[in-house]
């Protein structure tokens, strides 16, 4: 006889019967997925965006829509005008702002972090937060580089989130 598992423990395959979005999934080809991007720190923004547009190819996302936006204060409007135009299943939203390049770091994050969640909650279109919120360039850098690269990070959640919907909303 074998035991039954602990019922807070996951089954074996990550997925119990009536559940949705345990096992994530990650297929794009479906999709139509913008990205918005802030210029601001662009030497950091231009590789979250390759990583993001990497991620999104190797999910079957064959082309992105990319807007670019001056800083990270404007991604939320622009997310908003994306969102409210109906064409995009989700949208990836890029920038990085550093403390020690700015001394109104704390609003610069909050306000976009906000914003940008105001905008889903209206909408109901994903809006997946890529945007660095680093103590300095090297930070920023690491975060966006090759191996780990938060842009990539952030196109693979706005696929979840919008198939995650897709299926609940039918």
């Amino acid at each position: 006889m074998t035991a039954e598992p602990h019922p807070l423990e996951p089954p074996a395959d990550n997925q119990r019967v009536g559940e949705k979005g345990a096992k994530p999934d990650l297929d794009g080809s479906e999709l139509n997925i913008a990205i918005v991007v802030a210029r601001f720190n662009e030497d950091v923004t231009t590789r979250l965006l390759r990583g993001a547009q990497e991620a999104l190819r190797q999910h079957g996302v064959e082309e992105s829509d990319v807007f670019w936006v001056p800083g990270a204060l404007e991604l939320p409007v622009t997310a908003l005008a994306l969102a409210e135009k109906g064409e995009h299943d989700a949208i990836v939203c890029l920038g990085a702002v550093i403390r020690d390049e700015t001394f109104h770091f704390e609003v610069v994050a909050m306000q976009t972090a906000a914003g940008l969640m105001q905008v889903q909650l209206d909408t109901g279109v994903p809006i997946a937060f890529g945007v660095l919120t680093s103590e300095d360039k090297d930070q920023a850098l690491a975060r966006s580089g090759p191996k780990k690269n938060k842009g990539a990070d952030a196109a693979d959640a706005a696929i979840e989130t919008a198939n995650l919907l897709r299926s609940i909303q039918g």
